[in-house]
């Protein structure tokens, strides 16, 4: 893998941690990451009009793939109300490789390399690990961190099919995000009503930035995957676990023990032997 490649993807892995240290340290999570969606949906449909529309076939896997995303974004928040950001990004960016190579081996009859099977056995030794405070469980919010780590999974399966069929990887990337963008808002407003969202607020600007720092995250692990191998992409943006880490310490207050970063590289380094 060519060395400016390797740098992106890591710049990218830090971007990805930055924005979720925004939303972790936000005094309303919700509204944060509904700011932040609208920063993607205007960006997205953006880029989406310069570009030639996906084939029609993807329509359907963009469609339900935003619908997955919104699941993603509220079980993200929840994780993030009482769970630290060292402790619950782990899990959720951890289990999602794992889960997605569980699933294709069960449902697609891919089998799995010794390197993989090592791999799950890290991420699941490190989750457990994290799942514990000394000998009693962690706070029940772990349960969102694997359900958020299920909808990454989720997505992650139908975007592979839909970029696959849409003849059009950018535009089909950018009318997902796009969707995506526009279904959190009327999310948010169903819940909380119109004015809650339109209200100004302290933070607003913040928000917003995040949201255009996650896009552009995602935007150079696309163009990573354009000239190299998709899984060593993939693995290697997951050393973001490590940068979250470090962020919750450093800019949030939060406890960074042996064993936490112990568990944080152990399952860092699972996704990068299943990559």
């Amino acid at each position: 893998m060519p060395f400016h490649i390797i740098l992106l993807i890591l710049c990218a892995a830090l971007l990805h941690a930055g924005w979720n240290t925004l939303l972790r340290g936000g005094a309303d999570r919700l509204w944060s990451m509904t700011v932040m969606c609208l920063a993607v949906a205007v960006a997205s449909a953006a880029i989406a009009l310069c570009l030639a529309p996906p084939a029609k076939a993807s329509w359907m896997y963009a469609l339900f793939s935003a619908g997955l995303h919104v699941g993603y974004n509220l079980f993200l928040v929840r994780s993030y109300q009482a769970g630290d950001l060292g402790q619950t990004y782990p899990v959720s960016r951890g289990s999602s490789p794992l889960l997605i190579t569980v699933a294709a081996s069960v449902f697609d009859g891919e089998r799995i390399g010794m390197g993989a099977l090592v791999g799950i056995a890290l991420i699941s030794g490190g989750i457990i690990s994290l799942t514990f405070t000394g000998r009693r469980l962690a706070p029940a919010n772990l349960s969102y961190a694997l359900g958020t780590g299920c909808f990454i999974a989720a997505y992650s399966v139908t975007d592979g099919i839909g970029v696959r069929l849409s003849g059009a990887p950018m535009a089909y990337t950018a009318w997902m995000c796009a969707l995506w963008g526009i279904l959190m808002p009327a999310v948010y407003i169903g819940l909380r009503g119109v004015t809650s969202l339109l209200t100004p607020r302290p933070g607003f600007i913040t928000a917003f930035i995040g949201g255009l720092v996650s896009l552009l995250a995602y935007g150079i692990v696309i163009y990573a995957m354009a000239g190299a191998p998709m899984g060593a992409v993939s693995a290697l943006r997951e050393t973001s676990i490590l940068f979250a880490a470090a962020m919750g310490y450093f800019f949030l207050g939060e406890a960074l023990t042996v064993r936490k970063m112990l568990a944080c590289a152990v399952i860092a380094a699972g996704a990068i032997l299943i990559g």
